[in-house]
């Protein structure tokens, strides 16, 4: 299975002033599977190293220097590593000694291309493991986009098609498009799931692997965030398809548990946060870039990180698919505003959102642009182009470039641009 990451892996190997590698994403999203294809593509031999499967690893990394450290290493991997050895560390979490090693490597022995991977390294970092400040290069891995989604199930001619953002002659295949985005709303760009659906196009086995990914993280919970927490933590994340679903998806602590407050949560949703299983998308009282400058840290959604999944915890009706565009619309637009969102982070965007105050109006997302105004996306669900909030928010802020995102053909009104939602990433990494 393809994945974009490693042109940005290839990136990290060829820079000349190249640090370790640090590969962050949530579990599961297929770490460990792109640092071994890497190395299998791009380098003589591969040094892997799991550091969750044998106590030995805490004992060998109580040495940090390279010095002490590569004849260890080369004892474990029966490998005789050199500069063209790919040395993998993976779930480095797991031994707080080995994160420290990525310091000394960049500082003694630059020469060696060290790829570190790790799944709940925020979370570490907030229980006081030593992290190497300014000593790594950060690589971050999502779930397979749209575009990776049609790579990965045979349709790389209209991927191809879809980069090349002429309008004209992807009408043709509009139809078909917006039939396999419905099927990725469903499916997301977990690789397991990509994989099953790809060989058996059956929905019943993908959400199998998608509940048994939903237990992992449950799992995890317990183990990472302890007894306390944990509970926490896991009455946020069950909360989140209802949130998701309200027409106003703000998040609401009340929506948690009755009588919830931020005070009680805070800490839970920081730490899906530093796990990558969510994304939060701050509330903004000024559209000018950088965004960041005018959010407002008490208000914001939640958006998981991965499409698929928000459908299997919803319990969403696979049969939908079949069924036009009821499945974009479905609890709300949850879905389709889910994979927007996560559509944006992939391309490396924070995410911001405007609403008026007494919420009579609200834009879904404001992307930061080069020009001081930022660009509003409106997402809608269906084919039904009616916008009163982006037409408030035009009348107010006149934005020189605005986008409505829907399951509608392409059609440029003016500064207005409507875009097909599976052609939003593409106009968006094009255009902005």
């Amino acid at each position: 299975m393809k994945r974009d990451a490693i042109i940005r892996l290839r990136e990290w190997k060829n820079n000349p002033r190249r640090k370790p590698g640090l590969l962050v994403g949530a579990r599961q999203v297929g770490k460990t599977y792109l640092m071994k294809e890497f190395g299998r593509e791009d380098f003589a031999q591969v040094a892997y190293l799991s550091l969750d499967t044998d106590e030995k690893w805490a004992q060998i990394f109580s040495h940090v220097s390279p010095r002490d450290l590569l004849p260890l290493l080369k004892a474990a991997t029966r490998i005789e590593i050199d500069q063209d050895t790919l040395i993998i560390l993976d779930e480095i979490q797991e031994v707080p000694r080995a994160l420290l090693s990525l310091k000394y490597f960049q500082e003694e022995a630059p020469e060696y291309h060290v790829l570190a991977a790790g799944s709940t390294l925020g979370v570490a970092m907030r229980q006081g493991v030593s992290f190497p400040v300014g000593k790594v290069d950060f690589i971050n891995l999502y779930p397979l986009t749209f575009g990776e989604f049609l790579q990965a199930c045979g349709e790389g001619q209209l991927r191809s098609l879809l980069s090349d953002l002429d309008f004209t002659d992807l009408a043709a295949f509009h139809q078909q498009l917006l039939n396999l985005l419905r099927q990725y709303l469903v499916v997301g760009g977990m690789p397991e799931a990509v994989a099953e659906y790809a060989q058996s196009h059956n929905f019943t086995q993908v959400r199998r692997h998608h509940q048994n990914i939903l237990n992992a993280y449950e799992r995890d919970f317990s183990k990472y965030a302890g007894k306390e927490l944990s509970v926490r933590v896991r009455e946020v994340w069950q909360s989140l398809p209802r949130q998701l679903a309200r027409e106003n998806k703000k998040f609401v602590f009340g929506a948690v548990r009755e009588g919830g407050r931020g005070k009680n949560y805070d800490l839970a949703i920081d730490w899906l946060k530093d796990s990558s299983l969510i994304h939060k998308s701050s509330r903004v009282n000024q559209p000018i870039s950088p965004l960041a400058i005018y959010q407002e840290p008490a208000i914001f959604k939640i958006f998981l990180h991965d499409v698929g999944l928000l459908a299997t915890l919803s319990q969403a009706d696979i049969g939908l698919i079949a069924e036009g565009h009821q499945i974009f619309s479905h609890f709300n637009g949850a879905l389709t505003e889910q994979y927007i969102a996560q559509e944006l982070v992939a391309l490396g965007m924070q995410l911001h959102y405007w609403a008026r105050t007494n919420s009579t109006a609200e834009i879904d997302f404001l992307l930061d642009s080069p020009a001081t105004h930022a660009v509003p996306v409106e997402v809608k669900s269906g084919i039904n182009l009616q916008a009163k909030s982006l037409k408030v928010y035009q009348e107010k802020y006149a934005p020189p470039l605005a986008v409505r995102t829907s399951a509608a053909d392409y059609k440029q009104t003016g500064n207005l641009y409507d875009i097909p939602l599976y052609a939003f990433s593409e106009f968006v990494k094009n255009k902005l």
